[in-house]
């Protein structure tokens, strides 16, 4: 990745999460957390990961109201940015967080108890 792309991804990250956070005021939107986003190499298309705590169903409204503002995240981001092309935005659903937070649930369902005096048997 070309530090330039680097460089409109970062900003970008910053520019949508406080626009999610401050101005988009679909209730469908709910609480989410900008994770990351990628930018084409020719900074036209962006994709932007978002997480949010709660069920399938409020990820997929949230998913519903983030893509019906995609177009004006798209218009103040060129503005913010002063991008001569402001790239088109696509909002995805970060499926790595629900993911790890699965996978660490597990991980303490199957660790259970590892407190030694836990079993009842005295050690002196």
């Amino acid at each position: 990745m070309s530090r330039r792309v680097a460089r409109v991804s970062e900003a970008l990250q910053e520019a949508v999460a406080g626009l999610v956070q401050r101005e988009i005021k679909d209730p469908r939107v709910g609480m989410v957390t900008i994770t990351r986003v990628s930018v084409s190499p020719d900074l036209r298309h962006a994709r932007v990961y978002f997480s949010r705590l709660g069920t399938p169903e409020e990820r997929q409204r949230s998913l519903e109201g983030l893509r019906s503002a995609a177009g004006f995240v798209r218009g103040q981001v060129a503005r913010r940015l002063q991008l001569r092309v402001a790239p088109e935005i696509r909002f995805e659903l970060d499926e790595n967080i629900e993911y790890a937070a699965h996978m660490a649930k597990l991980l303490d369902e199957v660790g259970g108890d590892d407190d030694p005096g836990a079993d009842g048997e005295d050690a002196g």
